[in-house]
Parts: structure tokens; C-alpha cells; sequence
């Protein structure tokens, strides 16, 4: 709720992922009506659920407006206090293997949707005197072979956070988080064959284990918050440590 006891609407895209679903729980417990959006048609934890294919929404005008004027109808005259970009996809493959196709894909998702999405909603974030938090990631600054269409997407997202902070932050605090491994499902899929190598992932981190769903959550309620005001334009890295360790020494 705001001070005067109005609601507060946030807006969540890729809200049936792990860190999405933690997003969600998150930023309802502290009050606020959460409108969720992803390409599955389901949601039971959010107040309203959009289905949508944000290629879609990249590409066709007619769908931004479609989608805005479902956003409208929904928080009214109270506008929107938080714009959560999380939805993201991540394609592997080394530079010989990925495709055009592929990168465009990526950059639909990662990059442009929430440009798309942050310039659509804009008068409704104005209007709830709102913040935009985007979900990048340690490959914006850090990363591996097989990584270069994420990785890229991600320095994108996190340069576009940087411009827009500069350039709508009198109306719209606009902030990024840049979390490492984070326990999700599909984190967990992926060592399913080899734990040992998450137990060695997570020892490579100072704090010696990988960062929580929650944590990702709890940073994403605060940057939208009036308690970080003053935040705008800044890239939080939520690493636990690994992005300022040394690893030719222990």
C-alpha cells in the first residue's frame, strides 16, 4: 500500500520462472497487487495473469497497445509503482553453431521487450510515481565459452539500464540486478547429471554456496522502493563474491 493507502501495482514479466515466482511472492507479501505476465497461459500466484509472447510484443505495435491497455484497465487511475523485467531466454553455442535466428531471439526477450515494455508503460509509471527494475545477470560482465549470445544480450540490458537511468530518472528510477547462479529449477536440471560441479560451482563463490531465489527477490522489492530513492541508473551485482575473486590462487 502507499502512505495514503492506495494500492500498488507491480508488473512482473517471466513470472512462472523460479526467480519470477520468487518475484512475485516477494512483492505481494509486501503489499502490493501483482500483475504477472509470461508465455505459459497460467498463474496461480499472481493477482492477474497476462499470457504473452513477447517476441510478439517486440514486433507488432498493435500488441504493445493491446497489452498496455490490458494493464491500464487493470490498475486504473492508481498507474504502476514497479516494472520488474525478468523474462529472459538463454541460447548456448559457440560462434560457429549460433545463428542469426538465434541471436535475434535473444535480443527480443532480453534486450528489446523491456525496452518495449518500459516505453509502453511509461505514462502508467509516471502516473504511479514508479521504478523500473531489470533482471541482468553476471555474463553482462563476466562469462564463458558457448555464452556469447546471452552474455551480449545481457551487457545490452545492462547498458540500456544505464542510458534510461540518464534519461527518464527525474520521473522513473530505472536500476538493474546483475545476480551469478542462482538455485532455480533450471539450474538444477542442468547439474542433475553432475552435482559435484554445482558443489564446485557454488565453493568458487567467497560465500561458498549459490544465491537464493529470495535474494534476487528481496534486492527487487528494495530497488523499487522509496527506500531507494536515491538509487538510479546502478547495476547491483548479487554474486556472492565471485565477481572480484581471483581464481589462479586460493
Amino acid at each position: 500500500m502507499n502512505a495514503d493507502g492506495s494500492e500498488q501495482w507491480a508488473l512482473i514479466t517471466g513470472a512462472r520462472g523460479g526467480i519470477g515466482r520468487a518475484l512475485v511472492d516477494r512483492f505481494k507479501e509486501d503489499g502490493f497487487r501483482v500483475i504477472g505476465t509470461d508465455i505459459e497461459e497460467h498463474s496461480e500466484q499472481s493477482d492477474y495473469f497476462i499470457p504473452y509472447d513477447l517476441q510478439r510484443l517486440v514486433h507488432r505495435a498493435e500488441a504493445r497497445e493491446d497489452f498496455r491497455e490490458k494493464v491500464k484497465r487493470i490498475v486504473g487511475s492508481r498507474g504502476l509503482s514497479a516494472l520488474v523485467n525478468n523474462a529472459a531466454v538463454q541460447i548456448l553455442g559457440s560462434v560457429r553453431e549460433l545463428s542469426v535466428e538465434d541471436l535475434t531471439k535473444t535480443f527480443d526477450v532480453n534486450v528489446f521487450a523491456p525496452f518495449v515494455l518500459i516505453q509502453a508503460m511509461l505514462d502508467e509509471l509516471i502516473l504511479g510515481a514508479g521504478a523500473v527494475v531489470n533482471i541482468s545477470s553476471i555474463h553482462a560482465r563476466l562469462t564463458k565459452p558457448e555464452f556469447v549470445a546471452y552474455a551480449t544480450s545481457k551487457a545490452a540490458l545492462s547498458g540500456l539500464t544505464r542510458a534510461l537511468g540518464v534519461e527518464i530518472g527525474e520521473q522513473v528510477r530505472v536500476n538493474a540486478i546483475a545476480p551469478s547462479a542462482i538455485e532455480t529449477p533450471l539450474l538444477a536440471a542442468g547439474f542433475a547429471a553432475a552435482p559435484e560441479v554445482q558443489s564446485t560451482l557454488a565453493d568458487l563463490h567467497p560465500v561458498r554456496r549459490i544465491g537464493d531465489v529470495t535474494e534476487v527477490a528481496d534486492l527487487a522489492l528494495f530497488l523499487a522502493s522509496d527506500k531507494a530513492r536515491f538509487i538510479n541508473g546502478a547495476v547491483y551485482e548479487l554474486d556472492g563474491g565471485i565477481g572480484v575473486r581471483l581464481h589462479d590462487v586460493r
